[in-house]
């Protein structure tokens, strides 16, 4: 995890029509190379936050009051043009349920080749190379066969690794989870938590997980925040957050779980613990 000027720094409040202060001055920081937890019940304001992030909330009627430092520039003054530049290319977004992501009529390689003309230019040639990676980042076949799937043919899981793969194929500097695992099984959900990993490892890109999982997130991420109606309202190491939580709600969120999970000293996500962890939480 890299130490320095944090890649993304915000301080944002968020109101809707008929709901102001969903958001009330949240402050969050997420280095380079880090993977962020954010947790929270249903409703507290995590999505919310995460299309703050994007610039995305306007199309939900949303308005973002504050900063929103990316790479050393406020996001939270760009047209939505500047902010095209930006989504795809520097930020990415996996959502939580792949099957509506994705185009149910087109086939597999033709969304992944709009995906890519959609925040690239270059030579057909690049653009196979590029879904070509990407595929093969997340574990799945690139063969024509597959290309020519569309989502019904595929399972969950195949599908939510496609939208990771149209998320990752420009590299992107930032990731951001949301709930990206919350519609699949036990073991497609610890498969795709490995993968997170890797990505973070391998491709030294920072995430942002978003989930109600406390037990995932113990197991993929290096530094936790606990969001409660609109707030932060802890944030910290996963150690700290899980052996000495200081808020009343983030107590009760780790007293509700089977056992408080095993945290390993180094600061990197513990892969082997991942499906472990999952299947705790499993029913």
């Amino acid at each position: 995890m890299s130490i320095g000027q944090p890649l993304l720094a915000l301080s944002v409040s968020v109101d809707y029509r008929n709901k102001p202060n969903a958001l009330r001055n949240v402050s969050l920081e997420i280095g380079r190379d880090e993977i962020l937890g954010l947790a929270g019940l249903s409703g507290s304001g995590k999505s919310t936050l995460a299309l703050s992030i994007l610039g995305l909330l306007s199309l939900k009627g949303g308005k973002v009051r504050g900063q929103i430092h990316f790479q050393g520039q406020d996001l939270a003054v760009y047209s939505q043009t500047q902010l095209r530049h930006v989504r795809g290319r520097e930020i990415s977004i996996v959502l939580q349920s792949p099957m509506t992501s994705l185009n149910p009529i087109l086939r597999i390689g033709t969304q992944l080749r709009e995906a890519w003309r959609a925040h690239a230019e270059g030579s057909p040639q690049d653009r196979e190379a590029a879904i070509c990676a990407a595929l093969h980042q997340v574990g799945l076949p690139h063969d024509k066969e597959f290309l020519k799937r569309r989502p019904s043919q595929l399972s969950v899981g195949q599908a939510q690794r496609v939208t990771i793969a149209m998320a990752i194929m420009h590299r992107p500097s930032l990731l951001i989870a949301d709930e990206a695992t919350s519609a699949l099984d036990t073991i497609s959900h610890a498969e795709i938590l490995r993968l997170f990993a890797r990505l973070n490892r391998e491709m030294h890109m920072a995430i942002l997980y978003i989930s109600h999982d406390l037990l995932s997130i113990s197991a993929l991420c290096h530094r936790i925040a606990i969001l409660l109606d609109g707030q932060i309202v802890e944030c910290g190491s996963t150690r700290q957050i899980f052996c000495t939580p200081q808020h009343t709600y983030t107590q009760l969120l780790v007293s509700a779980l089977p056992r408080v999970p095993y945290l390993a000293n180094s600061p990197k996500p513990n892969e082997d613990s991942l499906a472990e962890l999952v299947g705790e939480a499993a029913p």
